[in-house]
Order: C-alpha cells, then structure tokens, then sequence
C-alpha cells in the first residue's frame, strides 16, 4: 500500500525552500498526499537516496547516476540553468592545471560540483570531502590548495580574499552549449506512476505559486538560511529558481542526458538502460 503521507527531502538553501515552502505548506493541491519534510546539505541527501531512505528527493545529478535504477526523475524542481556552475577558488592566481597533486576541498563524493571537476581535467583527484559552507574558510586559512565552491559562497568568495580560477559552469556551456544540470528531484518508482505523477503536478504548481506570491516564504527562507542576508538570499534564488525549475522542457533534458552520458564514458557513474523518467 502507498502511504499518504511522503518523506520529502530537500536543501535548507534559499532555492529549494523558497520551491518547496507552497507543498509543504498545503498551499496547493496534494490530492490527498501529505509531506514530510527533512532538510539537510545536498551530499546528505545523496547519501540518503543512495540507501533509498526517501520517498521524494533532492539530489545532485551526480548521484542520479548511481540511483537511476531505483529513482524516476521529475520534470519540475530542478536547479539547472545559465550562469550558475561550481567555481573552483583559491588564494592565489594560478592555472587549473597547477592544482595537479594539490589538495581541493569539494562538497561532496557525489555532488555534481565534483562530476564537473573531474570531467574538466581527470587528473585533478586529491579531494578532501567538507561541508560546502567549510570550503572558503579551508581555502582561505591555508588548509587546502584550493577549493570547489557551490550555492551562496559564489556570492562572498572574495569577501574573504580569494580568487576565481574556473568557472565550472562557463566551462561545460562553452563545450557543450547546454545550460548546466546541477540537481533535480527524484521519487521513488515502486511508489507507481500515479503516485510520482502526483507529486510532480504538486510541485510544478507549488513552484508556480512561489513565483507568483514571491514574498510569502520570506520567513520560512530566512528561518532555514542561518546567517544568510537577505541580499544574498534573494541572489540565490534569482540565480538558481527559473523556467528550467518549472518545467525542465527538451533542452533541460537534453542537458542532464548530456551529463549523464559523459559521466558514464569516463566511468564516473555506472550505465543504466532504465528512462530517466516514469
């Protein structure tokens, strides 16, 4: 039997809370389906959905491509657009290529930030794993070499004296000229096609109402956002919130089919004959 009430995991970022704030605040139409939320980092839920903890996810396409298996891909909550890719920082001025042997601390195993790394330059491969609100501070003390970056630390990476080397998400448009795929929302197939169909239409209208009624998740944001300001809040959500979110569309899926398959030639995720979708 289906359960009525699903777990639903996603990011305290700005982005997921401001798409998710509708859903699972009963602001649209369920069909009878109830949410039970759990926030935690990205890799957190990689790791979860990887066990196969959750009913509904968030997860970097990264790990996507380890649990296509178990979970169908929804067309709506993505972050996936222009602009938006990983930054690989550090305190000096130097070449990508330098960073060979260097140590680079990275927000997770399977984080899409690291995906893209690995496939600009795989010889690039002494990771240090830490939280990604970690990363600038190891950089800037001199803990690591250098560091990959995602959410809000590309807005304040050079508050605290750091330089940008890369451009992860400038790098794949230009080889590829496809918005970039960071992480979509995944369900669980034995919870049917019915049930997934549902909760994709709740939470293409739960996004809809969100752009719509822009300011009513201000103080659920702000409650999830630590001490985030409210400018950087709001950049996070202009960059990462668009039409790709929405509905991903044929060049969305195209991107991620891009990803995926890329992925799979240089052996990073395992090949699945199974549709990424239901």
């Amino acid at each position: 039997m289906i359960p009525k009430e699903l777990t639903l995991g996603f990011s305290p970022c700005p982005n997921d809370t401001f798409m998710f704030y509708p859903l699972v605040h009963g602001l649209v139409n369920t069909e009878g389906l109830t949410y039970r939320e759990q926030l935690e980092d990205v890799e957190t839920l990689n790791l979860m959905a990887l066990t196969g903890e959750l009913d509904v996810s968030k997860v970097s396409y990264h790990a996507l491509g380890h649990i296509r298996d178990q979970y169908a891909l929804l067309r709506s909550g993505s972050a996936l657009g222009r602009g938006c890719g990983p930054l690989l920082v550090a305190v000096a001025k130097i070449d990508p290529a330098d960073l060979r042997g260097k140590t680079i601390a990275v927000p997770g195993r399977f984080t899409t930030a690291l995906l893209l790394l690995r496939l600009f330059d795989p010889a690039l491969e002494n990771f240090i794993i830490m939280p990604f609100n970690e990363i600038v501070e190891a950089v800037s003390s001199g803990s690591v070499d250098a560091g990959l970056i995602i959410h809000e630390s590309r807005f304040t990476y050079q508050e605290s004296g750091l330089h940008k080397l890369l451009d992860l998400g400038e790098w794949w448009e230009g080889e590829t000229g496809l918005p970039i795929p960071l992480g979509g929302i995944v369900a669980k197939r034995s919870l049917g096609a019915e049930v997934i169909g549902t909760v994709e239409h709740a939470l293409k209208a739960g996004i809809d109402y969100a752009r719509t009624h822009p300011d009513e998740a201000a103080s659920y944001i702000g409650e999830h956002a630590q001490e985030m300001s409210p400018e950087v809040c709001a950049a996070h959500i202009g960059l990462y919130v668009n039409d790709f979110s929405a509905e991903l569309g044929d060049e969305g899926v195209c991107a991620i089919s891009c990803l995926l398959q890329r992925a799979e030639q240089a052996g990073i995720i395992p090949p699945s004959t199974v549709p990424l979708f239901i």
